[in-house]
């Protein structure tokens, strides 16, 4: 099995690395990725979330007595695989809001595959070194805050207000 230093080359004319790896290897992962999703939410689709029994329960919810930032996140997810938009929003709108994004990431990651061109790490800007760096604390901020927040306003009934 060849290592990721050998099937990475230097293209001619920029900062980036081509993959030589065969096309249906490069893809293998996000379409595996995609299939998963898909599975799964085929499943959320059919086992409606609002009957007990199905799924287990969330750990902060049953322990804590607090809705976390994904609390809801079932609900939506079934809700908007059956095209009702509105009620997904009042179960998780973090979850409607994070689907296209998601979406998006999944259309990236399957055009760098199938083009086998990646960024050079070494060509890495400082502003997107700080962006990579900040981004996923911001995203950890935002969760914290939308948590505290259910918790305190009246959300479908949840929290603790």
């Amino acid at each position: 099995m060849a290592s990721a230093a050998t099937t990475l080359e230097r293209v001619p004319g920029g900062p980036w690395l081509a993959d030589r790896r065969p096309r249906w290897r490069r893809l293998a992962g996000p379409v595996a990725t995609i299939v998963g999703l898909f599975a799964a939410i085929a499943y959320v689709r059919a086992i409606d979330p609002n009957v007990p029994g199905h799924y287990p329960g969330c750990p902060t919810q049953t322990y804590l007595g607090v809705d976390c930032a994904g609390c809801g996140g079932l609900r939506a997810t079934h809700e908007l695989a059956n095209g009702n938009v509105p009620a997904a929003l009042d179960h998780n709108i973090l979850v409607v809001l994070a689907a296209p994004v998601v979406v998006v990431l999944l259309v990236l990651w399957v055009r760098r595959a199938w083009r086998g061109v990646i960024a050079d790490p070494a060509q890495y800007s400082r502003r997107r070194a700080k962006l990579e760096r900040v981004l996923p604390l911001a995203l950890v901020g935002v969760l914290l805050v939308f948590s505290v927040v259910r918790n305190l306003l009246p959300y479908l009934g949840s929290g603790i207000g």
